[in-house]
């Protein structure tokens, strides 16, 4: 798939198969985080990738998940994901966008791959350092679920609102605001 196809087809997925990521794809993924852009080459990111069932639980205990349809689009056993990569900035400055850019990075190499993702933001970060044994002077930044999708979100047209939702199907539907409502030329 070529990049304008791997943005516009991903969905966030939160269900997955209980198949194991090889290491090679998870390193391949994390690679591509460390190669985003970083503001003055500052490159304040590292990155823990943690696949062993005993870990995986361990963090799974300490993210929150989709807040709009939870608790049905909370992983239950046996559609948890199979491995995470946690994003820690070092030190003390500002680097939010290339922590965004680099975890955009992983989840466009993921789904590429065929691999879903979720972007998880909502982390319990000082039992997360706690737990992964993170130094001091590293921020969680957030953790990036990943594993083969046992589940298919559509995206589709916002109309009233923008809050994804499950129809009887248990099927994950995206609403995304129109692009001619969104874009604006030379200016507002």
């Amino acid at each position: 798939m070529d990049t304008y196809e791997a943005i516009t087809t991903r969905r966030t997925v939160r269900l997955y198969e209980q198949k194991a990521l090889p290491p090679v794809l998870l390193e391949r993924i994390v690679n591509s985080g460390r190669v985003a852009p970083s503001g003055g080459n500052v490159q304040a990111l590292e990155f823990i990738i943690v696949r062993q069932n005993e870990n995986c639980d361990k963090l799974f205990g300490q993210l929150a998940w989709a807040a709009y349809v939870k608790p049905k689009r909370n992983p239950p056993e046996g559609k948890r994901p199979s491995a995470y990569v946690i994003l820690l900035v070092r030190g003390n400055g500002n680097h939010d966008s290339d922590a965004g850019a680099a975890m955009e990075n992983m989840i466009l190499t993921a789904w590429n791959e065929g691999v879903g993702s979720c972007w998880i933001g909502s982390v319990q970060r000082d039992k997360v350092k706690e737990l992964f044994e993170i130094p001091d002077e590293y921020h969680v930044y957030g953790v990036l679920a990943l594993g083969y999708p046992a589940e298919k979100p559509v995206m589709e047209t916002a109309e009233d609102s923008i809050k994804y939702w499950l129809d009887g199907a248990d099927r994950l539907h995206v609403p995304k605001r129109r692009l001619g409502e969104i874009l604006h030329h030379e200016k507002f």
